[in-house]
């Protein structure tokens, strides 16, 4: 299968996006993740729906949303243009952005099920031998929750390289600023003789979110192994 330039360009753009979208999820996954595994708090219900609500929500919805409150004619979005020139809408940088706010509740939802899959007798015994709230965190709680902290980061990745709705809402669809994969595809489709074009970026988009699937399974059991779980 061999690929054109401008095929070549929509796939190197697009792990771009997702590798970018990842980076910025991840952390605050994993600060959710730890609120809703051991947080008690007032509202925690609510705070889990809306965490999740991308999951169930249109991503057209997600993008229309972004194009309203960070586009540059919005108070929000206008602020920061011509304060400090960040411009979202129409560039790559908002097609990673709506890649990981869909993406988001997959790394939280795999990270805080590893959370509570922690054995509590063992943050209980390291409480006794003295370790405060922050060793036991970074020694112990967030040391057995990686294999889902790599699980949710490869999964978001791989559902990242998919995304299409909230992409084309937010940023349109711009030949080598924002044209990801599944806009390319979608571009084939609609041009005359695009159909070979289609189905080679149609096989690249299966054998990719295929691979991430057996790469976050493998990546899972490996750190399990290595930390005895």
């Amino acid at each position: 299968m061999i690929l054109s330039e401008a095929e070549v360009t929509a796939l190197l753009l697009s792990l771009r996006v997702a590798g970018v979208a990842v980076a910025m999820a991840l952390p605050p996954a994993v600060l959710v993740a730890l609120a809703l595994a051991h947080g008690r708090f007032p509202g925690k219900t609510i705070v889990n729906g809306i965490v999740h609500l991308p999951l169930v929500m249109p991503p057209v919805v997600v993008g229309y949303i972004l194009l309203v409150t960070l586009g540059t004619r919005a108070p929000l979005g206008g602020w920061l243009y011509d304060t400090f020139g960040i411009r979202f809408v129409f560039s790559w940088t908002g097609a990673a952005l709506a890649s990981a706010i869909v993406t988001f509740p997959l790394q939280v939802r795999a990270i805080r099920l590893s959370l509570e899959a922690v054995d509590p007798g063992l943050r209980d015994a390291a409480e006794t031998l003295g370790a405060g709230p922050i060793d036991r965190l970074f020694s112990l709680t967030l040391p057995l929750a990686l294999p889902g902290v790599i699980a949710g980061a490869i999964t978001a990745f791989a559902a990242s390289l998919g995304e299409f709705g909230a992409i084309i809402t937010f940023v349109s669809n711009i030949p080598g600023e924002t044209r990801t994969l599944p806009l390319a595809i979608y571009t084939a489709i609609q041009s005359p003789g695009g159909e070979a074009m289609a189905a080679r970026l149609a096989a690249l988009s299966i054998a990719l979110a295929f691979a991430g699937l057996i790469l976050s399974e493998l990546a899972s059991r490996r750190v399990k192994r290595m930390v005895g779980r």
